[in-house]
Protein backbone atom coordinates (compact mmCIF):
# COMPACT_ATOMS: atom_id res chain seq x y z
CA UNK A 1 0.00 0.00 0.00
CA UNK A 2 0.99 3.64 -0.37
CA UNK A 3 0.66 6.33 2.28
CA UNK A 4 -0.36 9.97 2.09
CA UNK A 5 -1.42 12.79 4.37
CA UNK A 6 -4.50 14.97 3.91
CA UNK A 7 -3.27 18.51 4.50
CA UNK A 8 -6.34 19.49 6.52
CA UNK A 9 -4.56 17.68 9.36
CA UNK A 10 -1.43 19.88 9.21
CA UNK A 11 -2.80 23.39 9.85
CA UNK A 12 0.16 24.93 11.67
CA UNK A 13 2.83 24.67 8.96
CA UNK A 14 3.06 25.64 5.29
CA UNK A 15 3.11 23.31 2.35
CA UNK A 16 6.76 24.24 1.84
CA UNK A 17 7.49 23.03 5.36
CA UNK A 18 5.26 19.98 5.13
CA UNK A 19 6.48 18.47 1.85
CA UNK A 20 10.08 17.67 2.89
CA UNK A 21 8.88 16.31 6.24
CA UNK A 22 6.52 13.91 4.49
CA UNK A 23 9.30 12.72 2.22
CA UNK A 24 11.67 12.21 5.14
CA UNK A 25 9.08 10.24 7.12
CA UNK A 26 8.38 7.89 4.22
CA UNK A 27 5.06 9.20 2.94
CA UNK A 28 4.43 8.58 -0.75
CA UNK A 29 1.98 11.38 -1.44
CA UNK A 30 -0.41 14.01 -0.18
CA UNK A 31 -4.06 14.94 -0.47
CA UNK A 32 -4.54 18.69 -0.74
CA UNK A 33 -7.19 20.71 1.08
CA UNK A 34 -8.78 23.09 -1.43
CA UNK A 35 -11.38 25.59 -0.25
CA UNK A 36 -12.04 29.30 0.22
CA UNK A 37 -11.95 29.95 3.94
CA UNK A 38 -13.88 32.91 5.33
CA UNK A 39 -12.23 34.93 8.11
CA UNK A 40 -12.86 33.39 11.49
CA UNK A 41 -12.37 35.00 14.92
CA UNK A 42 -11.24 31.69 16.41
CA UNK A 43 -7.95 31.95 14.58
CA UNK A 44 -6.05 28.89 13.39
CA UNK A 45 -7.38 25.36 13.72
CA UNK A 46 -7.89 22.45 11.34
CA UNK A 47 -10.79 24.16 9.54
CA UNK A 48 -9.99 27.86 9.99
CA UNK A 49 -6.74 29.60 9.16
CA UNK A 50 -5.24 26.31 7.99
CA UNK A 51 -1.83 27.14 6.50
CA UNK A 52 -1.87 24.05 4.25
CA UNK A 53 -5.04 25.05 2.41
CA UNK A 54 -5.13 26.23 -1.21
CA UNK A 55 -7.91 28.69 -2.14
CA UNK A 56 -10.38 27.20 -4.60
CA UNK A 57 -10.94 30.42 -6.54
CA UNK A 58 -7.24 31.15 -6.93
CA UNK A 59 -6.10 27.57 -7.41
CA UNK A 60 -4.51 28.07 -10.84
CA UNK A 61 -2.01 30.53 -9.39
CA UNK A 62 -0.67 27.78 -7.11
CA UNK A 63 -0.37 24.94 -9.64
CA UNK A 64 3.29 25.41 -10.58
CA UNK A 65 4.26 25.91 -6.94
CA UNK A 66 2.52 22.68 -5.97
CA UNK A 67 4.03 20.72 -8.84
CA UNK A 68 7.52 21.88 -7.87
CA UNK A 69 6.98 20.85 -4.24
CA UNK A 70 5.73 17.43 -5.31
CA UNK A 71 8.61 16.84 -7.70
CA UNK A 72 11.29 18.05 -5.29
CA UNK A 73 10.00 15.77 -2.52
CA UNK A 74 8.93 12.72 -4.56
CA UNK A 75 5.28 13.11 -3.55
CA UNK A 76 2.28 12.04 -5.59
CA UNK A 77 -0.90 14.09 -5.56
CA UNK A 78 -3.62 11.54 -4.84
CA UNK A 79 -6.76 13.66 -4.46
CA UNK A 80 -8.08 17.18 -4.05
CA UNK A 81 -9.98 17.44 -0.78
CA UNK A 82 -12.56 19.98 -1.86
CA UNK A 83 -15.59 21.04 0.16
CA UNK A 84 -18.13 21.22 -2.63
CA UNK A 85 -21.15 18.95 -2.39
CA UNK A 86 -23.52 17.48 -4.92
CA UNK A 87 -26.02 20.21 -4.00
CA UNK A 88 -23.50 23.06 -4.33
CA UNK A 89 -24.01 25.61 -7.11
CA UNK A 90 -23.03 23.98 -10.39
CA UNK A 91 -20.37 26.58 -11.13
CA UNK A 92 -18.58 25.64 -7.89
CA UNK A 93 -18.57 21.99 -8.91
CA UNK A 94 -17.24 22.90 -12.34
CA UNK A 95 -14.49 24.98 -10.73
CA UNK A 96 -13.51 22.13 -8.43
CA UNK A 97 -13.25 19.74 -11.38
CA UNK A 98 -11.27 22.32 -13.37
CA UNK A 99 -8.82 22.66 -10.47
CA UNK A 100 -8.28 18.89 -10.44
CA UNK A 101 -7.65 18.91 -14.17
CA UNK A 102 -5.28 21.88 -13.93
CA UNK A 103 -2.90 20.09 -11.58
CA UNK A 104 -3.42 16.57 -12.89
CA UNK A 105 -5.15 15.17 -9.82
CA UNK A 106 -6.74 11.79 -10.49
CA UNK A 107 -9.74 12.56 -8.29
CA UNK A 108 -11.49 15.10 -6.10
CA UNK A 109 -13.93 14.88 -3.24
CA UNK A 110 -17.50 15.95 -4.00
CA UNK A 111 -19.55 15.02 -1.00
CA UNK A 112 -23.23 14.37 -0.42
CA UNK A 113 -25.60 16.72 1.42
CA UNK A 114 -25.90 16.83 5.18
CA UNK A 115 -28.69 15.02 6.97
CA UNK A 116 -31.21 17.00 8.99
CA UNK A 117 -34.07 15.43 10.96
CA UNK A 118 -36.03 18.59 10.18
CA UNK A 119 -36.16 17.69 6.48
CA UNK A 120 -37.56 14.65 4.70
CA UNK A 121 -34.74 12.25 3.85
CA UNK A 122 -35.84 10.66 0.58
CA UNK A 123 -36.23 13.87 -1.48
CA UNK A 124 -32.66 14.84 -0.54
CA UNK A 125 -31.42 11.33 -1.36
CA UNK A 126 -33.21 11.21 -4.70
CA UNK A 127 -31.92 14.64 -5.70
CA UNK A 128 -28.36 13.64 -4.79
CA UNK A 129 -28.67 10.54 -6.97
CA UNK A 130 -29.73 12.76 -9.85
CA UNK A 131 -26.96 15.26 -9.15
CA UNK A 132 -24.32 12.52 -9.28
CA UNK A 133 -25.50 11.51 -12.72
CA UNK A 134 -24.59 14.99 -13.90
CA UNK A 135 -21.35 14.98 -11.92
CA UNK A 136 -20.41 11.64 -13.46
CA UNK A 137 -20.90 13.09 -16.94
CA UNK A 138 -18.68 16.07 -16.11
CA UNK A 139 -15.99 13.88 -14.50
CA UNK A 140 -15.96 11.55 -17.51
CA UNK A 141 -15.68 14.49 -19.89
CA UNK A 142 -12.74 15.91 -17.95
CA UNK A 143 -11.01 12.58 -17.21
CA UNK A 144 -11.19 12.64 -13.41
CA UNK A 145 -13.06 10.77 -10.67
CA UNK A 146 -15.45 12.33 -8.14
CA UNK A 147 -15.35 10.73 -4.69
CA UNK A 148 -17.93 10.80 -1.93
CA UNK A 149 -16.78 10.12 1.63
CA UNK A 150 -18.43 8.04 4.32
CA UNK A 151 -19.10 10.86 6.76
CA UNK A 152 -21.16 11.27 9.90
CA UNK A 153 -23.87 13.89 9.68
CA UNK A 154 -24.46 13.32 5.96
CA UNK A 155 -26.94 11.19 4.06
CA UNK A 156 -24.15 8.64 3.49
CA UNK A 157 -22.52 7.87 6.86
CA UNK A 158 -21.85 4.18 6.10
CA UNK A 159 -20.28 2.04 3.41
CA UNK A 160 -23.63 0.54 2.51
CA UNK A 161 -25.31 3.93 2.10
CA UNK A 162 -22.38 5.17 0.01
CA UNK A 163 -22.67 2.10 -2.20
CA UNK A 164 -26.37 2.75 -2.72
CA UNK A 165 -25.62 6.35 -3.64
CA UNK A 166 -23.05 5.47 -6.32
CA UNK A 167 -24.73 2.28 -7.54
CA UNK A 168 -25.09 2.30 -11.31
CA UNK A 169 -22.53 5.05 -11.83
CA UNK A 170 -19.30 4.37 -13.73
CA UNK A 171 -16.59 3.43 -11.17
CA UNK A 172 -14.01 5.01 -13.48
CA UNK A 173 -15.50 8.39 -12.66
CA UNK A 174 -17.45 8.00 -9.40
CA UNK A 175 -15.97 6.41 -6.27
CA UNK A 176 -16.01 6.28 -2.48
CA UNK A 177 -13.59 7.25 0.28
CA UNK A 178 -13.85 4.78 3.17
CA UNK A 179 -13.23 6.57 6.49
CA UNK A 180 -13.19 4.42 9.62
CA UNK A 181 -12.79 7.45 11.88
CA UNK A 182 -15.95 9.08 10.59
CA UNK A 183 -17.80 5.80 10.94
CA UNK A 184 -16.80 5.62 14.59
CA UNK A 185 -19.06 8.64 15.02
CA UNK A 186 -21.86 7.24 12.85
CA UNK A 187 -22.27 4.49 10.28
CA UNK A 188 -19.99 1.71 11.58
CA UNK A 189 -20.27 -1.59 9.72
CA UNK A 190 -17.94 -4.58 9.84
CA UNK A 191 -14.98 -3.43 7.77
CA UNK A 192 -14.74 -6.35 5.38
CA UNK A 193 -18.49 -6.35 4.77
CA UNK A 194 -18.42 -2.64 3.98
CA UNK A 195 -15.39 -2.97 1.73
CA UNK A 196 -16.97 -5.83 -0.16
CA UNK A 197 -20.13 -3.81 -0.63
CA UNK A 198 -18.11 -0.93 -2.06
CA UNK A 199 -16.26 -3.26 -4.39
CA UNK A 200 -14.86 -1.47 -7.42
CA UNK A 201 -16.12 1.87 -6.09
CA UNK A 202 -13.55 1.80 -3.25
CA UNK A 203 -11.11 4.49 -4.35
CA UNK A 204 -9.33 5.81 -1.26
CA UNK A 205 -9.06 5.00 2.45
CA UNK A 206 -8.89 7.67 5.16
CA UNK A 207 -7.41 6.81 8.53
CA UNK A 208 -8.11 8.75 11.71
CA UNK A 209 -9.58 7.82 15.07
CA UNK A 210 -11.88 8.94 17.86
CA UNK A 211 -12.84 8.15 21.42
CA UNK A 212 -16.10 8.17 23.36
CA UNK A 213 -16.45 9.98 26.69
CA UNK A 214 -19.23 10.83 29.18
CA UNK A 215 -20.13 14.47 28.55
CA UNK A 216 -22.85 15.04 31.13
CA UNK A 217 -25.25 13.31 33.50
CA UNK A 218 -28.85 14.24 32.85
CA UNK A 219 -31.49 14.93 35.49
CA UNK A 220 -32.81 11.37 35.13
CA UNK A 221 -29.28 10.01 35.87
CA UNK A 222 -28.71 8.82 32.30
CA UNK A 223 -25.40 9.76 30.69
CA UNK A 224 -24.88 11.81 27.55
CA UNK A 225 -21.94 10.40 25.59
CA UNK A 226 -19.96 12.30 23.01
CA UNK A 227 -17.05 11.63 20.67
CA UNK A 228 -13.85 13.50 19.91
CA UNK A 229 -10.68 13.03 17.88
CA UNK A 230 -8.10 10.70 19.40
CA UNK A 231 -4.67 9.38 18.35
CA UNK A 232 -4.82 6.87 15.51
CA UNK A 233 -3.20 4.10 17.57
CA UNK A 234 -5.35 4.63 20.67
CA UNK A 235 -8.92 5.30 19.51
CA UNK A 236 -11.99 3.09 19.42
CA UNK A 237 -11.77 2.33 15.69
CA UNK A 238 -9.77 -0.86 15.08
CA UNK A 239 -7.08 0.11 12.59
CA UNK A 240 -5.58 -3.38 12.53
CA UNK A 241 -8.96 -4.90 11.70
CA UNK A 242 -9.35 -2.42 8.86
CA UNK A 243 -5.90 -3.19 7.44
CA UNK A 244 -6.61 -6.90 7.62
CA UNK A 245 -9.94 -6.43 5.86
CA UNK A 246 -8.31 -4.32 3.14
CA UNK A 247 -5.85 -7.12 2.44
CA UNK A 248 -8.60 -9.70 2.43
CA UNK A 249 -10.50 -7.84 -0.29
CA UNK A 250 -7.32 -7.22 -2.29
CA UNK A 251 -7.01 -3.48 -1.76
CA UNK A 252 -3.47 -2.23 -2.33
CA UNK A 253 -4.10 1.46 -2.93
CA UNK A 254 -3.72 4.68 -0.99
CA UNK A 255 -4.08 5.16 2.76
CA UNK A 256 -4.46 8.86 3.60
CA UNK A 257 -4.05 10.03 7.19
CA UNK A 258 -6.49 12.69 8.41
CA UNK A 259 -5.57 12.87 12.09
CA UNK A 260 -7.38 15.54 14.08
CA UNK A 261 -5.97 14.55 17.47
CA UNK A 262 -3.89 17.10 19.36
CA UNK A 263 -2.34 15.06 22.18
CA UNK A 264 1.04 15.25 20.45
CA UNK A 265 2.70 17.80 18.19
CA UNK A 266 2.07 17.56 14.45
CA UNK A 267 5.54 16.29 13.52
CA UNK A 268 5.38 13.59 16.18
CA UNK A 269 1.95 12.29 15.22
CA UNK A 270 2.87 12.22 11.53
CA UNK A 271 5.77 9.92 12.42
CA UNK A 272 3.80 7.79 14.90
CA UNK A 273 0.94 7.28 12.45
CA UNK A 274 2.91 6.07 9.46
CA UNK A 275 5.19 3.86 11.56
CA UNK A 276 2.19 2.35 13.35
CA UNK A 277 0.20 1.52 10.23
CA UNK A 278 3.21 0.36 8.22
CA UNK A 279 4.08 -2.00 11.07
CA UNK A 280 0.54 -3.39 11.04
CA UNK A 281 0.75 -3.90 7.29
CA UNK A 282 4.07 -5.74 7.61
CA UNK A 283 2.78 -7.97 10.42
CA UNK A 284 -0.46 -8.79 8.62
CA UNK A 285 1.34 -9.60 5.38
CA UNK A 286 3.78 -11.84 7.26
CA UNK A 287 0.88 -13.65 8.94
CA UNK A 288 -0.86 -14.16 5.60
CA UNK A 289 2.34 -15.55 4.06
CA UNK A 290 2.76 -17.93 7.01
CA UNK A 291 -0.82 -19.15 6.64
CA UNK A 292 -0.29 -19.69 2.92
CA UNK A 293 2.84 -21.76 3.53
CA UNK A 294 1.05 -23.89 6.14
CA UNK A 295 -1.82 -24.59 3.76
Amino acid sequence: MKYALFTVSSPTITLEELAPQLHELGYDGWELRVTDEPPNPRGMDFWHGNRCTIPATNFAANVERLKMLQSANSLELINLGTYVRSDSPWEEIEQAVANAVAIGAPSLRINVPEYSPEKAYMPIWNQAREDFKRIEELAAKKGVKALIETHHGTICPSASSARMMVDGRDPKHIGVIHDLGNMAYEGYEAYRMGLEMLGEYLSLVHVKNTTVYPFATRADKTVEWRRKAWPVHQGVADVRALMRALMEVGYDGWISFEDFSTQTKLEERMQINIEFVKQIEAEERAARNTDAVQV
